[in-house]
């Protein structure tokens, strides 16, 4: 197949969203002096992880607000201290400082920007398709540079619906100008990325780095960013 266009998901696939949340997580808990209410810090990390996957994933399907998950990914955590006050003026503070913390962060997965500099050279459109916050994914681009490489920029805050809806793709094929015959969506997410893309007729790349059993199967999987160049 000859793609023209390229949809590329940016968390956890081009930028190192976990590394660099798991950094600004550390840095959030010393500022606001946590270890005061946490005997073990691992147990205020780990509470945040859980949550943080079952409220992305709940975001992704609709079911939840931004502002929502915004509070509830603190305040779970937060309410596993003892003797701590959890409000949600807490939870919204400690929100914008750690959004602030990795959103400066200028990390990104190993290859990234080869990848990148490969793709452009070939002569691919390059179209970034995200979920992720509008100010934040920004604020991530600048820090890690890797804005200039992309064509387009697709948030589902734009959108109005959030991958893997076939809306949102709806969406990005109109703001890109892609034809879904000649397009390719490379991603991290078996669910948002491959499935929401699957569903609507879009070849896929999964970037296997969690090591799922991919259902569907996608068009190609990899390990790594590197073999992305020897299929494109």
């Amino acid at each position: 197949m000859e793609y023209k266009d390229l949809f590329i998901d940016f968390d956890d696939t081009l930028y190192d969203t976990h590394g660099n949340a798991v950094i600004a997580l550390g840095e959030t808990f010393e500022l606001f002096h946590l270890e005061r209410y946490f005997n073990d810090p691992q147990v205020f990390y780990d509470a945040y992880w859980w949550a943080n996957i079952d409220l992305w994933s709940r975001y992704s399907k609709g079911e939840i607000t931004r502002d929502y998950l915004i509070v509830e990914r603190f305040r779970r955590p937060l309410s596993a201290g003892d003797g701590l006050p959890v409000t949600e003026e807490l939870c919204l503070k400690m929100s914008d400082k750690f959004l602030d913390f990795c959103s400066s962060k200028p990390g990104v997965v190993e290859g990234a920007h080869e990848l990148m500099d490969y793709l452009k050279g070939r002569g691919y459109r390059i179209h970034m398709t995200s979920n992720g916050f509008h100010e934040v994914q920004y604020k991530k681009l600048a820090a890690c540079g890797l804005r200039d490489y992309f064509d387009t920029i697709i948030l589902s805050e734009d959108a109005g619906v959030n991958k893997p809806s076939p809306a949102f793709f709806d969406y990005a094929m109109k703001m890109s100008g892609a034809e879904r015959e000649t397009t390719l969506m490379i991603g991290d997410n078996l669910q948002t990325d491959i499935v929401g893309a699957n569903n609507v007729g879009i070849d896929t790349i999964l970037f296997n780095r969690w090591d799922v059993e991919p259902s569907p199967i996608p068009t190609h999987t990899v390990k790594t960013l590197r073999e992305i160049m020897e299929i494109l």
